[in-house]
């Protein structure tokens, strides 16, 4: 029997950009149909809505500088 790895989501970069305003995103929600990448500000507004349907949320917004 073997087991199945899948890997984990790549880190976020400075590359990445918020869906929704082109803010460095911080948080990445894998969906069934794709993924969304979000700031810190849009992930928590869309959270809600989108923590139901997530397959995954990975959270970076604590690597931000205090």
């Amino acid at each position: 029997m073997n087991a199945t790895v899948t890997p984990a989501a790549p880190t976020l970069t400075a590359a990445d950009r918020c869906d929704r305003c082109g803010a460095q995103a911080l948080v990445r929600v894998v969906l069934a149909s794709g993924e969304l990448l979000f700031c810190g500000h849009h992930a928590k507004a869309y959270e809600e809505k989108l923590r139901v349907k997530a397959v995954d949320w990975v959270d970076e917004t604590s690597t931000l500088l205090n």
